[in-house]
């Protein structure tokens, strides 16, 4: 197979200005959004079948992006719903699909070179707490080895910023509330969070090294319309239309700070929209977790204000008219009974936090349920 070749580093900075110069000249100065002039750009969003990145990819392209999705449509949940998704986004001219695994370096490193995306939304990843319990191989070569090839075609084609998922569950242990970036996340309770911390931590090698902005965005339980078929609410929804009980892990005693999926949207454009940049403040004597002296930044996006669980099966048994019959079980391993974000960084970055209340965005996703499966 024919190599690729990539500019040497010794060249590499002067090479990246020449191709954003480029970029720059062809670019159409199309909207005014955030106090920012924003350009017409070439984005690349991995994972554009799942949840996150379908509901991004639509956002992008709305404002006049050329969209660039890539996903390997695997099996971990049904490969239906991943397809519904893409039929929402392929009607769109600046739309072009890419089945593809991140994990495949050739040709990771053969689409970079071609396309020379201006920015990289990278969702892409094995997701799931409790499935690294049963197949942690899978997150290995999805969100590390899937990572490096990302990483590594943002460096040899000069990516403007790289915006990539992280996830809340890098907090682990952590009991201190709410989680703030501040904060040392060190101690990792699943393999699926450890994987999202070296995400973190070989980013921010990147941004050392090589001058890569990169941000990572800390997600927090997630939900809504186009939801995965694995997470709480889908399970809870389908199990009591069906009449079967729900599984209530650790006897109803959590806690979670529930995000509603266009707040996700909204906040990883807005962060895409603004490069990380180096703190001139930052002490390496006293090292701030959440800050550095590279190009590199990451921030919690969840909506700051934690439901109990019994308080959101409640939401979803008003919004179907029904009650769920419940089974009460211990915490599982690799779970966590609390969480809760900290978003004052990411506010004062990009001027937005979320802010949906759980009783609308639950009766969003049975609207949306009942209208996509008949029930």
């Amino acid at each position: 197979m024919e190599s690729i070749r990539f500019p040497c580093l010794a060249v590499f900075a002067a090479s990246c200005v020449t191709e954003n110069r480029g970029r720059r000249d062809r670019a159409i100065i199309s909207s005014l959004t955030h106090n920012h002039c924003i350009k017409r750009m070439k984005i690349l969003v991995t994972g554009a079948a799942g949840f996150i990145g379908m509901h991004v990819s639509e956002r992008l392209l709305a404002r006049g992006d050329e969209v660039i999705g890539l996903d390997n449509l695997n099996d971990y949940y049904d490969p239906s719903l991943k397809e519904s998704r893409l039929e929402r986004l392929r009607p769109s001219e600046r739309f072009r699909f890419v089945r593809q695994d991140v994990a495949d370096s050739f040709a990771m490193a053969r689409l970079f070179a071609e396309e020379k995306f201006d920015r990289v939304v990278h969702l892409a990843a094995q997701a799931g707490v409790r499935y690294s319990l049963k197949n942690p191989h899978a997150y290995v070569d999805s969100n590390l080895v899937g990572f490096v090839n990302i990483l590594e075609g943002c460096r040899h084609n000069c990516a403007e910023h790289l915006v990539y998922a992280s996830s809340s569950s890098v907090y682990g242990g952590n009991t201190k509330m709410p989680f703030s970036e501040h904060d040392s996340v060190d101690h990792p309770v699943s393999l699926y969070a450890a994987t999202k911390k070296a995400n973190e931590l070989m980013a921010h090698t990147y941004s050392h090294l090589y001058g890569l902005p990169a941000t990572g965005l800390r997600f927090f339980t997630v939900y809504g319309p186009w939801g995965r078929p694995d997470m709480a609410l889908f399970l809870f929804v389908r199990a009591i239309l069906e009449g079967r009980p729900i599984d209530v892990f650790n006897h109803g005693k959590m806690r979670r700070d529930f995000t509603y999926i266009d707040d996700i949207a909204e906040g990883v454009i807005r962060v895409l929209d603004r490069k990380a940049e180096p703190d001139a403040a930052f002490d390496p004597l006293r090292p701030d977790p959440g800050r550095s002296h590279a190009p590199y930044r990451v921030f919690n996006i969840g909506n700051h204000d934690p439901v109990d669980l019994m308080d959101f099966i409640e939401a979803i048994e008003e919004a179907l008219g029904r009650k769920a019959l419940k089974n009460f079980l211990p915490i599982q391993d690799g779970d966590v009974p609390a969480t809760y974000a900290d978003v004052s960084e990411l506010d004062t970055w990009t001027g937005f936090k979320p802010a949906t209340n759980v009783r609308d965005g639950v009766g969003r996703f049975v609207a949306w349920y009942r209208a996509y499966y008949g029930a």
